[in-house]
């Protein structure tokens, strides 16, 4: 059986996605889902799907192997990032295969502080042809690790950030479990 740990700071619906996608699977278990943020709205999208769910400090996270030693006692095979914003501290990146999705085609607006609506706002402004989404390794620096897989779309130019946004979140949605998936299958 393989476990992964969701780490996620906001509504989660890539999290939960990624939980219906697995749903009932024999050989895989949604071992957490793990937030930064006490009033996140995907501890209660895990809730529903009686998943258990952790909050932590900055403190526990960057500075002490707390999160790292939980892990290990759920015997966790992968971290998947599904909107998860802060940068991951050097023992989990050396003790686990972690990914996160991003939205955008890397290397292009990624980085710190490049997440979200900021992402879709800035291929707007620079009047991109395409757009899309990267699933990558996490390293230590933001949005720099392996390129696992990319998906792209058009973006026209009356396309609105919210446009651009909905487009990005469909490509999400149809291939982060796919990826993900085939990500375990290596392990």
């Amino acid at each position: 059986m393989k476990k992964i740990a969701i780490f996620a700071s906001g509504s989660g619906s890539n999290a939960e996605n990624i939980v219906q996608y697995f749903k009932g699977r024999e050989n895989l278990n949604i071992e957490c889902i793990y937030s930064n943020k006490a009033n996140a709205y995907v501890l209660e999208r895990a809730r529903k799907y009686l998943i258990s769910t952790r909050v932590f400090s900055k403190d526990e996270f960057c500075s002490t192997d707390i999160i790292l030693n939980e892990l290990r006692d759920r015997e966790v095979d992968l971290i998947v990032l599904a909107g998860f914003l802060w940068l991951v501290p050097q023992n989990l990146i050396d003790n686990f295969p972690i990914i996160n999705i991003h939205p955008a085609l890397l290397p292009k607006y990624g980085g710190k502080g490049m997440y979200g609506q900021k992402v879709h706002e800035a291929v707007v402004a620079n009047e991109e042809k395409e757009t899309g989404i990267t699933i990558h390794y996490v390293n230590n620096r933001y949005d720099e690790g392996t390129i696992i897989f990319q998906a792209k779309c058009e973006v026209f130019p009356d396309d609105t950030p919210d446009d651009v946004a909905h487009k990005v979140h469909e490509l999400e949605y149809a291939w982060f479990p796919k990826v993900i998936e085939k990500v375990l299958l290596m392990l």
